[in-house]
């Protein structure tokens, strides 16, 4: 623990500080916790906005946690009763915890200063320049590191871009959504892309962790406008369940914890471009292929760079990318670009010429299957098979770890959840996960039951 220090003079406490707002707005990397004087109004959110970690990862913090600094840190800065005083945002954390409050104020600063990435990155280096690196959600050995200026350049890419607005930010439905037994989803791309976890046959707990039935997420899904699900893991669930609810669906399976080949890749691009509503991707958790491609997306078609589209996935999904995932969208992001200019080129040539910008190519076009095989329609007794995890790897794979790590982790017990499960006489679970369609996002139960 750090002591705390009342007595620092102002000056000593400004000469560790980086001066965000002329006379108004500070920050400091300080060793020991500080008190608000006559002078100064100083806070800290180490321990109020913490990083929920898989394994070694410890950020960059969600877009909630975001939001809810935003919030206070605007509050402050606008309070009459604090108009006369410094404000002093200050932390004094391990290196993780400078890391996410340097992250913090810097992307406050792009949002909310109209600061450039690289001004914001500047003052916070000019005082502390071993800000620690974030790292992916693997097991093991760190193959990539993102930096601080990474997250704010991609902050700064989703403003500009739209996809960051809070004027119109419900921070609880995203922490609802976000959740395990609710879904388990949110929005990378606000109205185009969904990422969320592997649908299961039946909605159902299964080692700790909340699994839905497809029907589950059929309600959430009309109401915001999607139309196509995209999977790319193995069958678990009978793509029927979505199909014959008026939704595509496209199999476009790699193994867990692996990279996509050219072929899928441009499959996966040309099904996005074609997709007349919101796409809803999904792998067995919806961190690692699902962020990978929708990765490749924003590079072709919104000009981000790997590591800003890696910073932005992760601030809305934490865990997303992982392991070699994260070099392979790195090494695809020049041909991806220029991939990007051609078809804008084409587009804006089409346009030109009073033509459709850009046509169905792929409609009806083959899937993908498992055994890497293309087929326009797969036999009735081939769509009911069902997936044997066996079949992708003995034991466990990456993506049921990662899922079963964020059930335990989020503060809602899933030992609830059996006990409703278990003592609830001659019931059967309809669905898990209240937004679902099933239940509103406040309400109190996250298991509707039919007796």
């Amino acid at each position: 623990m750090f002591r705390t220090v009342s007595k620092m003079t102002a000056d000593d406490v400004l000469s560790r500080c980086v001066e965000f707002i002329k006379d108004q707005l500070y920050f400091a990397v300080l060793k020991q916790k500080i008190k608000s004087t006559g002078e100064r109004h100083c806070f800290c959110v180490d321990e109020e906005l913490a990083y929920e970690n898989f394994y070694a990862d410890f950020g960059p913090l969600n877009l909630a946690m975001f939001y809810r600094f935003c919030c206070k840190l605007t509050k402050k800065l606008k309070s009459i009763m604090l108009s006369r005083k410094k404000i002093i945002f200050y932390t004094c954390g391990d290196q993780k915890k400078q890391a996410n409050a340097a992250y913090l104020i810097g992307s406050y600063a792009v949002m909310h200063l109209n600061m450039m990435p690289e001004e914001a990155h500047s003052l916070l280096v000019s005082r502390n320049s071993t800000y620690i690196p974030f790292r992916d959600a693997s097991f093991g050995t760190c193959m990539y590191n993102l930096n601080i200026l990474d997250c704010l350049r991609g902050v700064h890419k989703a403003l500009q871009y739209g996809w960051l607005d809070f004027s119109n930010f419900d921070v609880e439905e995203y922490e609802h959504y976000e959740r395990a037994e609710n879904g388990d989803l949110n929005w990378i791309i606000p109205g185009k892309f969904l990422a969320f976890s592997g649908p299961h046959p039946k909605s159902k707990i299964e080692n700790g962790y909340p699994l839905h039935a497809p029907e589950a997420y059929i309600p959430y899904f009309r109401n915001h406008n999607i139309t196509t699900v995209i999977r790319l893991n193995k069958k678990m669930y009978d793509a029927r369940r979505f199909t014959e609810s008026g939704f595509e669906h496209h199999d476009l399976f790699f193994v867990d914890g692996s990279t996509p080949t050219d072929a899928i890749v441009r499959k996966f691009l040309n099904i996005c471009e074609n997709a007349e509503g919101a796409i809803a991707v999904h792998c067995k958790a919806g961190l690692g292929r699902t962020g990978t491609l929708i990765g490749c997306y924003m590079m072709k078609h919104y000009c981000l760079s790997a590591a800003e589209a890696i910073a932005w996935i992760r601030i809305c999904r934490p865990g997303s990318i992982i392991g070699p995932q994260q070099n392979f969208v790195e090494d695809k992001q020049n041909s991806l670009w220029a991939e990007g200019d051609v078809f804008r080129e084409k587009t804006l040539n089409e346009r030109e010429n009073g033509k459709v910008a850009v046509t169905r190519i792929l409609s009806g076009v083959d899937d993908i299957t498992i055994n890497g095989s293309n087929k326009n329609r797969v036999s009735n007794k081939e769509e009911t098979e069902q997936y044997n995890d066996d079949d992708e790897r003995n034991g466990l794979t990456q993506g049921d770890k990662l899922r079963a790590l964020k059930s335990k982790r989020q503060a809602r017990s899933s030992s609830e959840y059996l006990f409703l499960l278990g003592f609830i006489p001659g019931g059967h679970v309809l669905g898990m996960a209240s937004p679902l369609g099933l239940l509103s996002p406040t309400a109190p139960s996250s298991i509707c039951v039919i007796f």
